[in-house]
């Protein structure tokens, strides 16, 4: 089978994912060839951070119910970051520095011990795979970060709103 080289861009956690790491994959250069279409990206949506802030374990105990995180809790976001993969295929802009409001009711078991998930690591072949035409990789010496291209979620939406006025 040939395959163009960016369309095996990220395949290789799928590929040892559905084989449960058993499975054997090689890859050999055959030659240029023209450029024949864009690949369908089979992906779900992302949760977009809404507020600049630390993520708390309070917060991102309850978007877990919503997807899979990518950064652990007490981690630096800022506006238009990508922190997790939204459950569903829609974009879903979530504060995960959401703080837990103080009240003076006591009881007993109502502070459990919050123990999530961890999250989800991509190395650069992964995130380069994962992103879409929206949005946009951060490298840096101690961070893979993926984020929209447009950070600011207003604008984002009425870009959006435009976009399907136009169709």
């Amino acid at each position: 089978m040939t395959v163009p080289t960016r369309g095996l861009l990220g395949y290789r956690s799928i590929f040892f994912t559905d084989t449960r790491g058993t499975g054997i994959i090689t890859r050999l250069y055959i030659g240029h060839e023209p450029y024949y279409g864009a690949i369908d990206h089979m992906r779900k949506g992302v949760l977009v951070c809404m507020a600049p802030g630390k993520t708390t374990e309070y917060a991102m105990n309850d978007l877990e119910a919503r997807g899979t995180m990518f950064v652990p809790a007490r981690t630096e976001v800022y506006n238009g970051m990508i922190f997790g993969e939204h459950s569903k295929d829609t974009d879903l802009d979530c504060n995960p520095s959401a703080a837990k409001h103080v009240s003076n009711v006591r009881t007993a078991g109502k502070d459990e011990f919050i123990q999530l998930r961890p999250p989800r690591k991509f190395n650069l072949e992964e995130a380069m795979a994962y992103i879409l035409e929206d949005e946009m990789l951060e490298v840096t010496p101690n961070a893979i970060r993926m984020r929209k291209k447009e950070l600011d979620t207003n604008k984002r939406a009425r870009a959006a709103r435009d976009k399907n006025k136009k169709k």
